[in-house]
């Protein structure tokens, strides 16, 4: 019987039964609890750059899982991502993207795709996949991530979260929609808001007055 807590990973096996070891497991982070934290080394800029989430303790965090660099509809969703993050920073919220893919391989991506050119926020690295794990979206079978999408709070809570099979691609409008809906309710706590709301209609106020009037 092999010891509790002490990693016996190799390439060939995973201890996942008989350690405690964060790396063996797949978590399901929980909303209004604190997001995962993590350490990242992260493509920006044309540099390789050291990243933790707690960096951005005070904005509004969208962590964006996604499969693979040099892909098919992943190219799609980051060039929409790009063409949105000026208007998501100016909600103050910083776009950090991820895959299982190393930093050089998001350099080169980045050198030769005309969609992923038009990136500006950091792509981070997740070759171990443990980050992958501690949001839910890593597929074992192919040391890949779902398309994972995490709405964090400034103080650092998880609001929304969103996983989608690898086939579906997301919309960045959508994402901004909820971006705002998340930020009003953090600002109105005793309002909610209802199905596609947008900034500026009518919200509701939970309580008994609107039992069976909706």
């Amino acid at each position: 019987m092999q010891e509790k807590n002490i990693c016996q990973c190799n390439t060939d096996y995973c201890c996942h039964n008989i350690c405690d070891c964060s790396c063996c497991k797949i978590s399901t982070p929980q909303i209004n609890a604190p997001a995962p934290n993590f350490t990242a080394t992260a493509y920006h800029h044309d540099e390789e750059k050291k990243i933790k989430l707690s960096d951005y303790k005070g904005r509004w965090v969208i962590l964006f899982f996604y499969p693979a660099d040099f892909t098919f509809v992943c190219p799609t969703e980051l060039e929409d991502l790009a063409h949105h993050y000026e208007e998501l920073k100016k909600l103050n919220a910083e776009i950090l993207s991820v895959s299982t893919d190393t930093v050089y391989v998001h350099k080169a991506w980045h050198d030769t795709s005309d969609a992923i050119k038009k990136i500006n926020f950091p792509m981070l690295a997740d070759p171990t996949g443990n980050i992958s794990r501690a949001y839910g979206v890593y597929i074992k079978d192919e040391g890949l991530a779902l398309r994972g999408t995490f709405i964090i709070d400034p103080d650092g809570n998880l609001k929304t979260m969103e996983i989608h099979a690898n086939g579906i691609g997301r919309s960045s409008k959508e994402l901004m929609r909820k971006l705002q809906a998340a930020q009003f309710v953090s600002k109105y706590g005793d309002q909610a808001c209802p199905a596609n709301w947008e900034p500026g209609e009518k919200t509701l106020r939970p309580g008994m007055d609107l039992v069976g009037k909706i």
